[in-house]
This record gives C-alpha cells, sequence and structure tokens, in this order.
C-alpha cells in the first residue's frame, strides 16, 4: 500500500491559504498536514480550522516543525527571503522539502543549499508549477518534434491578483499580528540576498528600483523564464531590453532564432500568460490562466499548414490543475528517492538567466 506522506507547512500566507492547504486536503490518499508554522498566532488559528487531521501540531519554530518525528516533508511558503534557509534546516532532518520559487535569489545561498544537499538524504523540489501542467509538457514534445524554431515569444501580462484572489472562493486572510523583530528580520535578509545578488555577483548597480526588479523577477518572471528554458533551452544572450515598471521586455538570441520576453502588471482584470513557438509549417502556444482559481485549464493551441489549408486545434487533456499535477510529481519523488526535474540545480540557469537581464540595461527609475 502507498504510504501517505505527513507534510509539515512553514509559511501560510496567500498561496498556503489559496492553494496549497487546498490541493493536500483533496490528495488526501497521498498527503496528510500534521504540522503548521508561522510567525502570526492568527494565521495559524485560521489555516488550522482548514485541517481535519486529527492532533494537528502549530508553531512559530521552523526548527520544531522539521525536526519533527509527526512529519515526512516540509512545504515552504514562507517569505522568499527565507527559503534558502528553511530549505537547509528541512535537509539537515533528511526530509525532502518542495519550495516555491525563487528558491533563492543569489548564487550564494543556491550553492549553501546545494552542499546540504549533498549530505542529506532529502532533496529540494523547486515549485515551479507551470512546468507541470499538462498542456505544457504536451508543447515541449510537440515543439521538439516541429523541425526548426524560427521566433518565440514568452509573455506574462496580468491584472491584479488579488482580483482573482477574491473571485477564488478560498477566502483567504491576512495578519499582522507577528512580532516586530520578525518583520525586520524577513526585510533585512532579503535585502541582504537581493544585495549580494547585484553588487557582489552580478556586478550592477545596486539602487531601488534595480532591487525591487530583481525581486519581481524572483517572483513573477521566474515563472515564464524557467518554462521557457524548458521548452527551448538557454538564451545566448541579451539583444536588448527595456527594464523598469509597469513593464518590460528583453529580446533574447537564441541559437539560430530570437525570443521576446515581455511582461507586465496592470489594472485590467485579465491573465495575460502564454508562451507561442514559430516553425516554417506550425506554430504551438502553450495558454495559462490564473492558477489561484482552480480548474481553470491550461491549453495548449497548435496552428499549422496541411497541404495548401490551414489547422488550428487546441487541445485540453485535463482540467486538472498545475499545483495538483506538482504536487502528484513531488509524491513520486519523495516515495522512489527520485531526482526533482525542478532541481536545485536546474534553478540555478534561472539566476544566470537574471544577471543576463540585470546585466542587459539599467533599470529605469
Amino acid at each position: 500500500m502507498a504510504p501517505i506522506l505527513r507534510v509539515g507547512i512553514i509559511g501560510l500566507g496567500e498561496i498556503a491559504q489559496v492553494s496549497h492547504i487546498s490541493v493536500l486536503n483533496h490528495l488526501s490518499t497521498h498527503f496528510q498536514i500534521t504540522y503548521l508554522c508561522d510567525a502570526s498566532p492568527s494565521a495559524l488559528s485560521h489555516c488550522a480550522l482548514k485541517i481535519t487531521t486529527p492532533n494537528l501540531q502549530t508553531t512559530s519554530s521552523p526548527s520544531e516543525l522539521c525536526s519533527s518525528p509527526t512529519v515526512d516533508v516540509v512545504l515552504i511558503t514562507s517569505a522568499h527571503g527565507f527559503h534558502p534557509s528553511h530549505a537547509i534546516l528541512t535537509l539537515q532532518n533528511d526530509k525532502y522539502a518542495l519550495v516555491e520559487k525563487p528558491v533563492a535569489l543569489c548564487y550564494r545561498d543556491l550553492e549553501a543549499m546545494r552542499d546540504a544537499e549533498r549530505t542529506s538524504k532529502g532533496k529540494i523540489f523547486v515549485g515551479y508549477q507551470r512546468r507541470y501542467a499538462q498542456a505544457f509538457l504536451d508543447a515541449v514534445q510537440e515543439v521538439g518534434g516541429m523541425g526548426k524554431i524560427q521566433y518565440a515569444r514568452v509573455r506574462d501580462i496580468i491584472g491584479p491578483n488579488s482580483t482573482f484572489v477574491a473571485q477564488s472562493a478560498t477566502f483567504p486572510r491576512k495578519f499582522d499580528d507577528f512580532r516586530k523583530e520578525d518583520e525586520e528580520e524577513m526585510v533585512r535578509v532579503q535585502e541582504e540576498q537581493v544585495q549580494q545578488a547585484l553588487g557582489n555577483e552580478f556586478g550592477v548597480e545596486v539602487t531601488s528600483s534595480s532591487k525591487n526588479f530583481l525581486v519581481l523577477l524572483g517572483g513573477l518572471g521566474t515563472h515564464d523564464l524557467s518554462a521557457m528554458r524548458e521548452i527551448l533551452g538557454m538564451p545566448q544572450k541579451v539583444l536588448g531590453s527595456s527594464l523598469g515598471m509597469p513593464f518590460w521586455t528583453v529580446l533574447f538570441q537564441f541559437d539560430g532564432f530570437a525570443v521576446t520576453y515581455e511582461s507586465g502588471l496592470n489594472n485590467v482584470p485579465v491573465f495575460d500568460a502564454h508562451i507561442e513557438v514559430y516553425s516554417e509549417e506550425k506554430i504551438v502556444r502553450i495558454n495559462y490562466d490564473s492558477p489561484y482559481v482552480k480548474g481553470l485549464p491550461v491549453t495548449m493551441t497548435i496552428r499549422e499548414r496541411v497541404g495548401t489549408g490551414y489547422q488550428e486545434r487546441t487541445v485540453r487533456k485535463t482540467y486538472e490543475d498545475p499545483y495538483t499535477l506538482e504536487f502528484l510529481n513531488f509524491y513520486d519523488c519523495v516515495v522512489n528517492g527520485k531526482t526533482p526535474k525542478t532541481s536545485v540545480n536546474d534553478a540555478r540557469f534561472d539566476l544566470d538567466i537574471f544577471k543576463m537581464i540585470m546585466q542587459s540595461a539599467k533599470v529605469s527609475e
């Protein structure tokens, strides 16, 4: 009989409340939430009400959760700056960790996690959920057999996330009853990591704009750039860019073709995210919708020449959402001792792309 993995969750913010707790509850033949950790007592109380596990435990101490014999795996959805330290803590307890992206904002922290993984029975699984969507996996196969790529576009232009969250029927809440020193530590840790990346590793000017933009790449941009890597490979260089808010554009040079990456934020409540790949005879596109509304399908659209005519088809193999598919893949990795596709080593390539982008132009004020 397949085991049920006992899950400890560190960080009970929006993504945990809107998606992860619900998904894990639904996957009750695979997972059982046994421990919650957050700096906010109210967040702990609120989220505990959503879980029916007998003897559910709560704490404000990540080390207590990670070392608990009632926890088999750890889900890390804490503030971004704490991802490396919480992941290392999990590995030190010989457990697998699913770490929401970004797993790290600088090479130094990524290397520290790689070192910890080498001496651990556990592994890090990075939460790039878009790369586990069935339509994305199908598109990777389709693009792999379509002939020479001529051009590709990666787009992620979205409206207020608060709109999608408010209409998700998950009723998340935000709390502020954490200690002042915890808030100060959260700010200090991320500030130091960003300074390390920009000034010491990327060699670019450290300004308020460049710091904010790197954090944005780690949060929103990594969804697109990570998926771009899997379907197209790594870019060779940046040909040109316009960096700033609320919209930014980067033109990448790949081997024999160029790719436009365009992204931005506005107040129109739409989720316009896709990857589109062009060849001489076929165009393949992956269409993403907001992951905060469960059940919205990710689809693949194929447009191609057929003889002297034209054919267009949209493929939706499943309504299973990427988060569910991601957790099922995580389960398989843990139970069968596999190395995740979205590993720490894989995540390093995102930092390489961030570095290319940040070195290509000054971020506008």
